[in-house]
C-alpha cells in the first residue's frame, strides 16, 4: 500500500487497433528481454504471468489473429504478430544497436590508447569528451560509407 492507496482492479478501454499496438509492444519487449537467453522463444519467467494475461485478452479485444492458444489457458504470439512491421522494427533495432555499440566501443578504445595507461579516471573531462565525439564521428562516416567491407581484425596487433 503506497500513500494510503490500495489498487485492486483497473478498468481501461482500448480500441481493437490500440490493443493490437499494445500486443506488438509487449511482443517486442519480450523479445528484447529474452534476447540474452539460451532459449529466446521462452518467455522470461518474471514476465510470463503478465504476458499470458495480455495474450488471453486478445480475443475479447478483437485481436484473436495475433495470438494462438497452445494449451488450455496458455497463449503465445501468432505468426502474424511475430512478422511484418514488428519483425522490421526488431531488425532495425538490432541493426542500430550493433552499429552504435561498435562505434562507441572502438572510439572508447582509441581514446584510451591516445590517453595512455595512466588515465585511471572513468569520467572524461570536456576536452576528452570532445575528442571521443570526433573519433565516433570518424567511425560513423567510415561505416556509413563502407559498412564493414574494410573492417579488419588484427589479432594481437594494433590497427
Amino acid at each position: 500500500m503506497a500513500r494510503g492507496f490500495l489498487f485492486r482492479r483497473m478498468k481501461v478501454t482500448f480500441t481493437t487497433k490500440e490493443y493490437a499496438r499494445i500486443l506488438e509492444l509487449a511482443y517486442m519487449g519480450l523479445r528484447v528481454a529474452s534476447s540474452d537467453s539460451e532459449t529466446p522463444d521462452i518467455l522470461p519467467e518474471c514476465y510470463a504471468d503478465a504476458a499470458q494475461k495480455l495474450f488471453a485478452l486478445a480475443t475479447p479485444f478483437g485481436c484473436a489473429d495475433l495470438v494462438e492458444e497452445v494449451a488450455e489457458d496458455e497463449f503465445q504470439p501468432s505468426k502474424k504478430l511475430e512478422s511484418g512491421p514488428v519483425l522490421e522494427k526488431l531488425a532495425r533495432f538490432t541493426e542500430d544497436a550493433f552499429w552504435r555499440e561498435l562505434v562507441e566501443r572502438l572510439a572508447e578504445r582509441d581514446l584510451r590508447s591516445e590517453l595512455g595507461a595512466t588515465k585511471l579516471i572513468e569520467e572524461l573531462n570536456e576536452e576528452e569528451e570532445k575528442r571521443l565525439e570526433e573519433i565516433e564521428d570518424s567511425y560513423w562516416r567510415e561505416f556509413e560509407a563502407k559498412g564493414t567491407d574494410f573492417l579488419v581484425l588484427l589479432k594481437g596487433g594494433r590497427g
